[in-house]
């Protein structure tokens, strides 16, 4: 599994890819978590919000998000 947060470095996405790590962490998932801030990567995904969570190549949340909404996302 493949999980990126994408943001420019702000302190929503930098709260953001801690949440994502201890949730990861938690539940002992196997996944390389990447932190994307090159702006021309992030706009590849066509999000206009930020920070946003891509799984696998695929955006499935944007803006702020919760543990525990991260821990669904993550599950499914």
């Amino acid at each position: 599994m493949e999980i990126k947060v994408l943001g420019t470095g702000c302190a929503n996405c930098r709260a953001l890819y801690s949440a994502v790590e201890q949730v990861v962490n938690e539940l002992g998932l196997k996944a390389d978590l990447v932190k994307e801030e090159d702006l021309m990567k992030i706009m590849e995904y066509n999000v206009m919000s930020l920070p946003a969570l891509v799984v696998d190549g695929k955006v499935v949340a944007k803006g702020r998000i919760t543990k525990d909404e991260i821990r669904t996302i993550l599950t499914k």
